[in-house]
């Protein structure tokens, strides 16, 4: 077996279709010693099986740590995982009823594969946790505020990673746009969130592969009053029928949508680009101008055009520092795991 310094931390990062792992040595900065992909599926014992045949020769995980996509109105902080937060977790479901329930059907998974290996929660929520309340509220009667319902904003591991790979570059004024399958904008203020696109759930704010993004919430009400669709189909609306899929008919992946000759997906496309220059403008709007603006997540990272359509898009904002960085949210979460292992 393979001898590692520090704690050895299994981050476990679940999206809508897929469960990225890794292997964690932490001793100062992480470094990952195996790590993989496993498309999504309903028997969470078959992820631990692929998952350990992967880390044969590795040393066993000394804690396992989860991203977890929405904290609720009772997590602000990433935390150690025990009864108080799985019930937690539980009523969080009410805000995330896409993540989840997969996210506490992984950590049952984890703990019953790995029994007494304490586990960690890490949210996408807690790096917002600190916004004003000026971003924080949502336009609606204050009674409902009691209950939870406000901006809550998402991506924050991967907002926590760019600012740690910064460093001393980190300016004071940062706008932070995560472009993948989901996409947000958020403004940071010497080092924390002061503002950012989603809301309440993942599924406001800049237009996505599949979800709406900002959407007029006449149209909902238009639907619900002259379709009859319910909640049901309305929440498979906006969250997986809209989007670049649901404008071009075709795919919600970019790189589909690139290769399309059809005037659909280039206006997928289009509306995309706008869609994030809109969202950066807003951001910038909200911390009084930019000193840099780094372009991260697969779209992000990956493909060019977007970054040029942005960089173009904002050619209003001379001198501002556009930079592409990889997102690394599976090292934020071991970082974090072994922090408070």
């Amino acid at each position: 077996m393979v001898a590692v310094k520090g704690r050895v931390v299994l981050a476990l990062n679940s999206g809508s279709s897929s469960l990225k792992y890794g292997l964690y040595a932490v001793d100062g900065d992480p470094v990952l010693l195996v790590g993989g992909t496993i498309e999504t599926t309903d028997d969470h014992g078959r992820f631990f099986d692929a998952i350990e045949i992967a880390l044969r020769g590795w040393p066993t995980p000394t804690v396992i740590g989860h991203r977890i996509v929405h904290g609720g109105p009772h997590r602000a902080a990433h935390c150690r995982i025990d009864d108080a937060v799985m019930a937690d977790l539980e009523a969080a479901c009410a805000f995330a009823p896409l993540h989840g329930p997969a996210s506490l059907a992984l950590i049952r998974a984890a703990g019953a594969r790995y029994p007494g290996v304490p586990q960690v929660a890490c949210f996408d929520t807690a790096f917002h946790a600190g916004m004003p309340d000026v971003a924080s509220t949502l336009p609606i009667p204050r009674a409902y505020r009691a209950g939870g319902v406000r901006r809550y904003g998402f991506h924050g591991l991967s907002c926590e990673s760019i600012v740690r790979q910064l460093g001393n570059d980190r300016p004071a004024r940062l706008v932070i746009a995560h472009l993948g399958n989901g996409a947000s904008v958020t403004a940071v203020r010497d080092g924390g969130s002061i503002d950012t696109s989603m809301g309440l759930t993942p599924s406001g704010g800049v237009m996505m592969a599949t979800r709406t993004g900002d959407l007029d919430p006449g149209v909902l009400l238009y639907l619900l009053r002259e379709t009859g669709l319910g909640a049901a189909a309305l929440a498979t609306l906006v969250d997986h029928a809209s989007g670049m899929a649901g404008v071009s008919g075709l795919s919600g992946d970019m790189r589909v949508l690139r290769a399309a000759a059809g005037d659909d997906a280039g206006l997928a496309i289009r509306m995309f680009e706008r869609s994030v220059c809109k969202q950066i403008a807003a951001m910038i709007a909200s911390l009084g101008g930019a000193d840099m603006l780094v372009l991260t997540g697969g779209i992000g990272e990956n493909d060019a055009a977007t970054g040029q359509a942005i960089r173009a898009g904002l050619a209003w904002m001379p001198g501002l520092d556009i930079r592409t960085m990889p997102s690394q949210e599976d090292a934020q979460i071991a970082l974090h795991a072994a922090a408070l292992a």
